[in-house]
């Protein structure tokens, strides 16, 4: 056998002998034994190219969430709102969000409105899985309790593509003329 032909580097070993082995015998002999590379096989040792790492299957939220939400999400707009007692908001927050809605040019078949009450564990890939959303607006659901950074109130953000914006719950909003002032001067120069 020719000592080029030689692998000693237990990676590359790993492909050519893919069979368990097994050792028999006294092991105690053996234990904190030096091993031996003879010196032609390290002269002649070729570093191998790293092989490829595997790619991890993306992690498991464990929960799958079949949402329930008011529109068609025709144009995969995500609105949150959160309210324990109300379907969407007060009367005042759901007047709100419908001069929001309607001075930003949507129809109810353009977005999808969840109330976010009910689905206290869903994360932001929940949702985003869900919906494929382009846009997210949330009323008094944080970027915290969708597993995400926190991000300045009243404010665009992207990530991965999908434009966000945080704010108040719509009921508190109504009540805060300076969030209000705010969110619409982030509103009003969205291309939506």
């Amino acid at each position: 056998m020719n000592s080029s032909q030689l692998i000693t580097n237990a990676e590359a070993l790993r492909l050519f002998f893919t069979d368990d082995v097994y050792l028999a015998g006294d092991m105690t002999m053996m234990e904190n034994q030096p091993v031996d590379t003879p010196k032609e096989a390290q002269a002649y040792e070729q570093p191998i190219a790293e092989l490829p790492k595997l790619e991890e299957p993306a992690p498991s939220y464990g929960e799958v969430f079949d949402f329930k939400y008011l529109g068609k999400n025709e144009k995969k707009i995500l609105i949150l709102v959160n309210d324990t007692e109300n379907p969407v908001s007060t009367p005042q927050g759901t007047e709100l969000l419908r001069k929001l809605v309607l001075s930003i040019n949507l129809k109810n078949a353009d977005f999808a409105l969840v109330n976010y009450s009910a689905y206290t564990t869903a994360k932001f890939e929940h949702l985003s899985a869900f919906f494929s959303c382009k846009f997210l607006l949330s009323f008094g659901v944080s970027p915290i309790a969708l597993g995400l950074a926190e991000h300045q109130l009243h404010q665009l953000h992207v990530l991965q593509n999908i434009n966000m914006i945080f704010t108040h719950n719509l009921h508190s909003l109504d009540a805060d003329m300076a969030s209000k002032k705010t969110l619409w001067g982030t509103l009003k120069n969205l291309n939506i």
